[in-house]
């Protein structure tokens, strides 16, 4: 993970099956897939399902609800601005198991 003072990359991998929580964040998101498959649910009704494949890049808005899922082992690149301070501060709950 690098974060500068406006935007943070971080590389992040996931085992199939694993879960990121239903969530929302005022950063803004952009989920770019280098293998494995990411299955997004997004909205609060999570009725607009997507499927991220390699080479494939998604973009979610600030505020909006998401949650996914990995269909397969996924390593995927995050790019948020503003940073995520609660991924600097490692206070992200949801995504720890702690929430």
């Amino acid at each position: 993970m690098v974060s500068g003072e406006k935007v943070m990359i971080a590389q992040v991998f996931l085992d199939k099956g694993a879960i990121v929580p239903k969530h929302q964040h005022h950063n803004e998101q952009i989920t770019y897939i280098l293998s494995g498959v990411l299955r997004f649910w997004i909205g609060d009704d999570q009725k607009e399902v997507i499927d991220v494949h390699p080479g494939e890049v998604l973009h979610i808005p600030s505020n909006v609800w998401h949650k996914a899922e990995a269909l397969e082992d996924t390593l995927d690149v995050d790019i948020f601005s503003p940073p995520r301070q609660d991924w600097l501060d490692k206070t992200d709950a949801y995504l720890r198991g702690k929430g």
